[in-house]
């Protein structure tokens, strides 16, 4: 029986010939990040497992908006220079950790990554099995290995051609709201087929972004062209493609036919949320808020489509629109294009590259009955602020768009 492209990676790491669902595995890891080197220090031990292959940064409260936090800030700077940690990307530095870590050589096809962050999967844009390790990062932080039960394997085949006007954003929420955010519940997702070959990078990293919005372990692309010319000079290391055998075992699969798929946004509460933006329109939804932003949808592709679309004309009186770049270099990018020129001309604030509207942090949260329509991953009650403020969740053409509007509304009218 052949392998899938987990079973295949997790099998490289363990040691194995093969691995089936269900079994239970010790691999050694490619890299982790550094989220937890003070618990790692409160048990006594004074090394980490591999200094050059930990990544750590400064994304969440940054800079910080309290002083609480800003003594979390002096306290990992000082973990960092205990353990001699290599790659470090502070903020004015980094940016937003699952692209500030591509951008700096964290992945590579076929790797086994173990990170600190629930949006780990994103890594799976680049062909490997990343994901969320945070409960056992210690263990991993001192012995480079971690265990697994295999997971099941999952394949989406994304038929047709993608149109024009639509993007990741629009094809995951359109899955999440068909399939609903249990369907991939640890497992390892696969998406496959025309459109994931035809689709940008950007447009893949946003799917596997929101991997864990449908409860994956990983979300998987296959590793083309495409993969390779990013990774092109970010790292020396040798890699190689990983894809499942013809004859691999998955516990389902599903196909889509997005030929036809028109611009989706997701209603607040749940990212399964989904729905076509025109069913909407009637509604005449208010917004108070829109945000550009976060690790899944602030690629400099992304602040293209949104500085396209405002180009010429001004964000609506009674909105504010937040712009974060995921990393320092994006930001400097869409700088030089003069993307944020464009956006800013337009009425939006540009802000540094951080995670704190997303979450709910610092740096746009939103008040008692306000309305956001966002490009992040998550529209759940109180994730940007009031419990009782509304999140919609949408592409940034969407965005851009609604947010000259001041109300959601369909891109395609502006494109």
């Amino acid at each position: 029986m052949g392998m899938t492209i987990a079973e295949k990676i997790l099998a490289e790491h363990a040691g194995a010939d093969s691995v089936k669902p269900g079994q239970y595995i010790w691999c050694k890891v490619d890299a982790t990040s550094g989220h937890r080197l003070g618990e790692l220090e409160a048990l006594g031990v004074d090394r980490v497992w591999d200094k050059d292959k930990v990544f750590m940064v400064d994304d969440h409260q940054a800079p910080p908006p309290t002083i609480a936090a800003a003594n979390k800030v002096k306290e990992v700077r000082r973990l960092i220079k205990k353990y001699d940690i290599t790659n470090f990307f502070e903020y004015g530095r980094g940016g937003i950790l699952h692209q500030v870590f591509a951008e700096n050589g964290m992945y590579a096809p076929g790797e086994l990554i173990a990170q600190c962050d629930s949006h780990s999967t994103a890594g799976g844009v680049f062909n490997a099995c990343v994901t969320n390790a945070n409960l056992d990062a210690v263990h991993v932080l001192a012995f480079g290995e971690l265990w697994f039960r295999v997971p099941e394997s999952v394949r989406v085949v994304l038929n047709g051609t993608l149109p024009s006007w639509c993007v990741g954003k629009d094809v995951i929420l359109k899955v999440a709201s068909q399939l609903g955010t249990d369907f991939g519940l640890y497992k390892s997702v696969e998406y496959i087929g025309p459109v994931a070959s035809q689709m940008t990078m950007a447009q893949r990293w946003t799917i596997s972004n929101m991997g864990v919005e449908v409860g994956a372990k990983f979300a998987l692309f296959e590793g083309d062209e495409k993969t390779d010319a990013f990774l092109e000079g970010r790292i020396d290391r040798p890699y190689q493609h990983v894809t499942s055998d013809p004859d691999a075992s998955y516990s389902a699969e599903y196909e889509f036919d997005l030929s036809d798929l028109t611009p989706m946004v997701a209603r607040p509460g749940d990212p399964g949320n989904g729905v076509p933006v025109e069913s909407v329109r009637g509604e005449k939804v208010k917004i108070d808020q829109a945000f550009l932003g976060s690790c899944t949808n602030a690629r400099l592709e992304d602040l293209e489509v949104a500085a396209k679309i405002v180009e010429g004309n001004s964000i609506h009186p009674d909105v504010r629109m937040l712009v974060s770049p995921s990393s320092q270099a994006v930001f400097g990018e869409a700088l030089k294009a003069g993307f944020l020129e464009t956006l800013v001309n337009a009425g939006a604030l540009v802000e540094h590259s951080t995670c704190g509207p997303c979450y709910g942090g610092h740096l746009g949260i939103l008040g008692d009955g306000e309305t956001c329509i966002s490009t992040s991953n998550r529209n759940f009650t109180g994730r940007m602020g009031s419990p009782l403020s509304h999140v919609w969740l949408a592409s940034p053409a969407t965005v851009a768009a609604s947010a000259l509007a001041g109300e959601i509304v369909d891109p395609r009218e502006y494109l």
